[in-house]
């Protein structure tokens, strides 16, 4: 299906520094259908999501290895990304859009009403893993 690897190949959205993917979505009168198979830079060991933190702000760290993939399945939340030289927010408000986050990545999340983050980490739950401070 030359159509469906086209769709592959221009996943990148080149207006952030940081990735972020636009995923394949199949739209009809039954409904829409994401698609997140073998896109990820790295394999899923660990999936959450965070609900119910309307108007909240989360997050506030970085990882020494961990790797992860953000998606607001409902609503929106802004991320704010440092990578210790770039500063930016990126807004995930549809289902389709994933953002990347590196283990060098500080940032935080502020959720709008009724928003849901799901999040694919490269490893499992390790309190070691966090960095709490912000670059200088």
């Amino acid at each position: 299906m030359p159509s469906e690897r086209l769709e592959r190949v221009c996943l990148v959205k080149s207006a952030s520094h940081f990735e972020v993917l636009d995923l394949p979505n199949r739209t009809d009168i039954r409904g829409s259908l994401t698609i997140l198979d073998g896109l990820l830079p790295f394999d899923i060991v660990r999936i959450f999501w965070i609900s119910d933190a309307d108007n909240q702000v989360r997050g506030g760290h970085r990882h020494r290895t961990t790797r992860q993939a953000l998606v607001a399945l409902a609503g929106r939340v802004t991320v704010f990304m440092d990578d210790g030289t770039v500063k930016e927010s990126i807004e995930l408000d549809k289902p389709t859009k994933c953002l990347i986050v590196e283990p060098k990545d500080w940032h935080t999340m502020t959720f709008g009403d009724g928003a849901i983050l799901v999040v694919m980490a490269s490893r499992e739950y390790d309190a070691s893993d966090y960095i709490d401070a912000r670059y200088e």
